[in-house]
């Protein structure tokens, strides 16, 4: 729902590369390549382009990783194991978890090629947020307590979309499990309910959770006002055009949102 400290973690991992003492200050902004990554296969290192060595931007990389999932218990790390196979990313200015924080972490884990912290992540997410019944049927909890009660039934739809996203990429990266391990089955039913809840559970409490006739992701799902405007924070549509080309069912609506999302900003964008 609102930014909290977690919102921050990939950014912060961004940061604390980006603001290493870079040895191209002052030189002349690089040309972008005139075809984008996605169709080459070649992901650009910006600051390798600046001249930045690249042992020391792994290393940078490496130690914030260290420090924000397996630094000191009190004051660096938001990243708490549970068991043998479960972990959540902590809030540490409310002292819970949220979706969007675990959903992040999900993400800086896939990005880094951490599989082990990835699981443990999504497992507790399905094991505590996860509405496997009642009218959220398919959705999150958008926050809870460190040992997995509930606090809010609600959804927060940021969390969702950045699952979805995450769980597609470990199923590139790592390929597809079991169960819920099954990463790009679980991403297409999230996605399904994202749009079909409605269809499937009229409970006259959950709505979708998108705008189907503006295509807009709404604030959250909840029959009356709260999913009648939208957050410009909850727009992805780098996400949308990737789920256009991946998902199994409503690619014409992903593709379609992906636009309208693009021209939203330039709505809601500082001067």
């Amino acid at each position: 729902m609102k930014r909290v400290l977690t919102s921050a973690v990939l950014g912060v991992i961004v940061l604390n590369v980006v603001l290493m003492p870079v040895a191209a200050q002052g030189r002349p902004p690089i040309a972008p390549p005139e075809t984008g990554a996605y169709y080459t296969g070649e992901y650009r290192n910006m600051l390798a382009d600046w001249g930045v060595d690249e042992s020391e931007i792994q290393a940078r990389i490496d130690a914030t990783w260290e420090q924000l999932f397996y630094g000191d218990d009190e004051t660096e790390r938001v990243y708490y194991p549970v068991g043998d196979d479960m972990a959540y990313i902590l809030d540490t200015g409310n002292n819970d978890v949220r979706s969007e924080g675990m959903s992040y972490g999900m993400m800086i884990a896939v990005q880094l090629d951490k599989k082990e912290e990835f699981d443990r992540l999504w497992l507790w997410a399905k094991t505590y947020m996860y509405h496997a019944e009642g009218p959220y049927e398919g959705y999150f909890a958008w926050h809870c307590w460190p040992d997995g009660m509930q606090m809010d039934e609600n959804p927060a739809p940021d969390g969702e979309e950045w699952f979805v996203m995450a769980l597609f990429f470990a199923a590139a990266r790592w390929g597809n499990g079991d169960g819920i391990f099954n990463y790009e089955a679980e991403a297409n039913t999230i996605l399904y309910h994202m749009l079909h809840k409605e269809e499937d559970n009229p409970t006259g409490v959950a709505t979708t959770m998108f705008d189907l006739d503006a295509q807009m992701v709404v604030f959250v799902p909840r029959l009356g006002q709260m999913s009648q405007f939208t957050d410009p924070s909850y727009h992805l549509p780098h996400f949308y055009e990737l789920w256009a080309r991946w998902a199994t069912q409503d690619n014409e609506f992903w593709a379609e949102a992906a636009q309208v999302s693009r021209d939203f900003y330039h709505l809601t964008a500082h001067p």
